[in-house]
């Protein structure tokens, strides 16, 4: 049975001791004096995450699916992550998924319960045919929440890539994965709200984790995204700005060359920096794997 007054998550912080006596000046500060902390709880993890983001762009590269498992606060920030990659980087909705324990009503609304039941993610896992190109990442700030571990062990089971990220040194040891991040944050402000520093940390470490994989895929053209879906206003501006700034058109002669490619800014820059219509820009893009600066370069020794 799970000792939970062990747990660092679950730890009284004598920073905020007569937190409820102070006046909101006060009270901000602490909090904010606190999330400071996190940035280098995170930093010195980075290796850790270095070698997960590995995992994940192995699998990425050959078929595979990225899912997060979480439950509450853990299980929201994974749902999160993964919406927002469709439209950064024009993956397909099925390339990265986040399960919350409890479903799609648990995003909303807390399903008390549902996160202690170790077999919880096995149906969820199995409606998406979770195999053994994916990777699976579980997210558990206090390390023991059932759902997420019953399912990590499904996922290793199936083969999967497996890796853990908590914020509880004590419960990470006993949890077998091939990669282990935990991020020492320390106590929170209010004992147990995991919401808060535990939160930041998982944050930044599900935005590292899928950022640093899409760029080595070839999502960006240096810090540019090149990959993005023009699904607005704003974001189709943004397109029109980066073909410009990574070409010699003007606005207006970039817009056609967009339109010419379909609005597919990659190929838009393929398109213009090689000089090549919209079918081998294509080709061209396919043969370096999607990657712009590949493609390119291809072009140039083919030439």
């Amino acid at each position: 049975m799970t000792d939970w007054s062990r747990l660092l998550t679950e730890q009284r912080n004598p920073a905020s001791a007569g937190v409820d006596e102070l006046d909101t000046l006060e009270l901000v500060r602490l909090i904010n004096s606190e999330d400071t902390l996190v940035p280098a709880a995170v930093a010195a993890v980075l290796p850790d995450v270095a070698s997960a983001v590995d995992l994940v762009i192995e699998a990425l590269s050959n078929g595979g699916r990225l899912f997060y498992l979480g439950a509450g606060t853990s299980g929201r920030l994974g749902v999160l992550d993964a919406s927002e990659c469709p439209p950064t980087y024009s993956c397909d909705p099925e390339q990265v998924q986040g399960l919350i324990a409890g479903g799609d009503t648990a995003v909303f609304r807390a399903v008390e319960g549902a996160e202690d039941d170790p077999e919880g993610a096995l149906t969820d896992m199995a409606k998406r045919n979770v195999g053994a190109t994916d990777v699976v990442v579980g997210i558990a700030a206090s390390g023991v929440t059932p759902w997420v571990l019953g399912g990590l062990r499904h996922a290793r089971a199936l083969g999967c890539g497996t890796v853990f990220f908590t914020c509880s040194p004590s419960a990470a040891g006993s949890v077998d994965v091939d990669v282990t991040i935990v991020a020492e944050v320390g106590p929170e402000v209010v004992t147990g709200s995991t919401r808060m520093k535990a939160g930041t940390a998982t944050k930044l470490v599900l935005n590292t984790l899928t950022t640093a994989a899409m760029i080595r895929l070839g999502k960006t053209y240096d810090n540019l995204m090149v990959d993005l879906q023009p699904t607005n206003a704003k974001l189709r501006d943004r397109m029109v700005r980066i073909l410009v700034a990574l070409t010699e058109l003007d606005a207006e002669s970039a817009s056609r060359r967009l339109d010419m490619a379909g609005w597919e800014l990659k190929l838009a820059l393929v398109m213009e920096l090689c000089d090549v219509d919209n079918v081998r820009g294509r080709l061209l893009l396919a043969a370096a794997g999607g990657r712009v600066k590949a493609a390119v370069a291809g072009a140039s020794e083919s030439a």
